[in-house]
């Protein structure tokens, strides 16, 4: 304990780091009954708390260290953080980045001169050639998360905290990925404050930290969400599992939608625009406020990084209301006659604002609607359901059913008459040109596409929808050719939105 916190008070951080302000959160203070403040550690040099972990460790090179040059594998913020740190300290440095790396943060480490080499799908087929390339030259590693210098830089965070907040401090939350900024940070608020709660936030779709504190032991994950790429780790680090064990008092799960109405929140409060990790504990501080019903609280989240595409915007945009509780989707079945819809939208959806209506004939008697609804909170979606029920319609709420917000909200009306044994598949595939052609040869001669839906969506990888005509006795080869590509995927045949609306 004593190691951690002395590497953290004597990090070299402050050669090329700033010290973030705590900004308080005036509005949404007010509006939640608790004092609210953000951590601005977007405003970084490179955007990222990662310059302070990288930049630490590579400061405490020896001079044999220092001509081997240093090297990582990474696709986002500790790239950026690695090349700013290597170029201040004149120091030679390579990032092995995946082909699927959007072009801003390509640039971004090129612009801080490093060099980068693009390799494999995904950061587990990086950071295998980075192993490689180690071998025949002998560069130097710096871990994303798992090292003592790196998480002490990391630590410095909590420094600035205590002391730019000398007061009552309840609670502060940080986003976990590897678990670096939690492990150093938690080390040393658990040391001079263990009154205060530190409290990691993960997304519930790549929650490695969670899941191995809660077994006892260090859990890899099949797989991870793709949205907040900056925590999707599938294996959390030695050193940051054990002293999150012994400092972290729980871990927070979020969902897209609760990120997106982070980021939201983030921009209402201090104009800044942070990525879907740097909302993470704002959105896990709103939902520790909704669950535990606190108030008169003095709570801090770290925005950790602001490393936004733009592109990824209009998506997060669409998920915002969900995830503000503002608004609910719901599948409605009216009947197929002449003023039917009238008396919907009169009767039912009444005085209610509607964000969103589509609309299609299913057969002479009935016809289906997809309709959003705005509403204040999680009592009054219950409200319209209820109503729904008492008037006798037959529905759906589908404000949790991802398939329906990210793909058929975009597709109703899809209904094909000639489809034969269709099959339904959600694919991630990676955002290069030749993502689509792999998956068309490795099912070529087999099936026939018979649905293809595809949104960009600013991020490393794209959600596809894919439907497949399957004839009988042809199934038992279509799972191991899907799991041979090597794509994350998912079937969704039996989804109820599915059914209703293609």
């Amino acid at each position: 304990m004593l190691d951690i916190v002395k590497l953290i008070l004597t990090s070299r951080v402050y050669e090329a780091a700033i010290e973030t302000p705590l900004d308080k959160a005036v509005a949404l203070s007010k509006r939640e009954n608790n004092r609210i403040y953000f951590k601005r550690e977007d405003q970084q040099p490179v955007f990222s708390f990662k310059i302070r972990g990288a930049y630490n460790k590579i400061a405490h090179f020896n001079e044999e260290e220092r001509a081997r040059g240093v090297i990582t594998a990474s696709a986002g913020n500790h790239a950026q953080g690695v090349a700013f740190a290597a170029r201040k300290l004149g120091i030679r440095s390579l990032i092995v980045m995946p082909e699927t790396t959007p072009k801003i943060k390509v640039d971004g480490v090129k612009n801080y001169g490093s060099k980068v080499i693009l390799k494999g799908h995904n950061y587990s087929e990086a950071a295998d050639h980075m192993h490689t390339i180690i071998k025949e030259t002998g560069m130097v590693f710096v871990h994303p998360f798992d090292d003592e210098l790196v998480i002490a830089g990391q630590g410095t965070v909590a420094v600035e905290l205590l002391r730019q907040s000398p007061g009552r401090l309840d609670a502060v939350f940080v986003p976990v990925g590897g678990g670096g900024l939690i492990s150093g940070m938690g080390a040393y608020i658990k040391t001079l404050r263990p009154d205060i709660k530190v409290i990691g936030v993960e997304p519930a779709d790549s929650d490695g930290m969670y899941q191995s504190l809660a077994a006892g032991r260090k859990i890899s994950l099949s797989s991870v969400g793709i949205f907040a790429d900056g925590a999707a780790v599938r294996d959390i680090g030695e050193l940051t599992f054990a002293l999150c064990d012994q400092f972290v008092d729980d871990i927070i799960r979020v969902t897209t939608d609760d990120i997106c109405g982070g980021i939201k929140t983030i921009y209402q409060a201090t104009r800044a625009i942070v990525e879907p990790a740097g909302a993470l504990a704002a959105a896990g501080l709103l939902q520790y406020v909704r669950t535990t019903g606190c108030k008169d609280n003095t709570l801090v989240a770290v925005n950790s990084g602001a490393n936004m595409n733009f592109e990824r915007l209009r998506y997060v945009a669409e998920r915002t209301l969900i995830g503000e509780k503002q608004e609910a989707l719901f599948a409605v079945t009216i009947p197929e006659k002449t003023g039917s819809l009238k008396a919907f939208c009169k009767d039912i959806v009444g005085n209610r604002n509607i964000t969103e209506f589509n609309y299609r004939l299913s057969t002479r008697q009935q016809a289906h609607i997809f309709v959003g609804i705005s509403i204040q909170d999680s009592g009054e979606r219950s409200k319209f359901s209820n109503l729904l029920t008492r008037s006798g319609y037959e529905y759906l709420d589908i404000t949790d059913n991802d398939l329906a917000k990210t793909h058929i909200r975009y597709m109703v009306g899809g209904r094909s008459g000639v489809v034969i044994n269709e099959r339904l598949f959600r694919f991630w595939f990676p955002e290069t040109p030749k993502a689509l052609a792999r998956f068309l040869d490795a099912t070529r001669g087999y099936h026939n596409i018979s649905l293809f839906h595809y949104r960009t969506q600013g991020g490393d990888f794209g959600r596809v929808l894919i439907g497949l005509e399957v004839p009988e006795g042809s199934e038992s080869g279509l799972k191991s050719r899907l799991d041979n590509l090597g794509y994350r995927y998912h079937e969704e045949t039996d989804n109820p939105a599915y059914s209703l609306f293609l």
